[in-house]
């Protein structure tokens, strides 16, 4: 039977604190209660999350986790990006809460997804819809090492949680390959190791690394491949810029 609708149900440790966080993401207050247990209810257009409030509770213990497929990725994290800047004036990518920047995963057959983490500690992953029928597989040019260390980077930091992990595989791999790897890759990996940088509390090597990012003499074919990366990089330096880092 067609027609089900199912919503998920996390805990939190204040469902007000909770409220303002999706709040600023655009979502509205559909429910609220206080007795006899906290309960709220947010949504955003179709997107319904419901949160249950318990004494005590520690977000970084948390296993609330819920998958969000959505028609357009981009739009919808351009958008929580939008209500971030204007409270915080700046991406908050670190701690809890957080946002990772729209990335493909190759655990999730190379979706391009994104992920927020409450201030409940609850991780909301953001995919694509699946389309109904998929175009027949086009050629793919064997990627390098430097690509391929990235793409194994990206699962363990923003599908896991292991930063730390994230960033030695990519410095070992960036430090041999950083002479014979593509452009492309090369702007890349440092653009996502300063990131990371800046999520593991060392903006001095963030600063670095974005400096060694812009000293690559870029075309404009290669600007426009990349605009993306670039424009990551531009957030990463606002970050470092503000009073502090989160």
């Amino acid at each position: 039977m067609a027609g089900e609708v199912m919503t998920p149900l996390l805990p939190c440790g204040s469902i007000d604190e909770v409220g303002e966080f999706y709040q600023m993401l655009g979502f509205e207050q559909t429910y609220r209660q206080v007795r006899p247990n906290p309960y709220l209810a947010m949504r955003r257009e179709d997107i319904n999350l419901h949160f249950f409030g318990m004494p005590g509770f520690e977000p970084a213990e948390s296993y609330g986790s819920c998958l969000v497929a959505v028609p357009d990725i981009r739009a919808l994290y351009e958008s929580f990006a939008v209500g971030m800047r204007a409270v915080h004036g700046k991406l908050l990518i670190s701690g809890t809460p957080r946002m990772t920047r729209p990335r493909k995963r190759k655990n999730a057959d190379n979706l391009t997804g994104f992920l927020v983490v409450d201030p409940g500690g609850n991780w909301i992953r953001f995919f694509p819809r699946t389309p109904e029928a998929k175009k027949p597989a086009e050629p793919v040019p064997e990627r390098g090492r430097l690509r391929r260390t990235l793409a194994d980077a990206v699962v363990l930091a923003d599908s896991h949680g292991a930063d730390g992990q994230a960033a030695k595989i990519l410095d070992a791999t960036l430090a041999r390959e950083q002479d014979t790897a593509t452009k492309i890759d090369l702007v890349d990996a440092l653009a996502y190791r300063a990131e990371l940088a800046v999520r593991m509390d060392d903006p001095e090597l963030a600063r670095h690394l974005l400096d060694r990012l812009h000293a690559i003499a870029l075309t404009r074919a290669d600007r426009r491949v990349l605009a993306d990366t670039l424009g990551d990089a531009d957030d990463l330096q606002r970050i470092l810029s503000a009073p502090s880092v989160d």
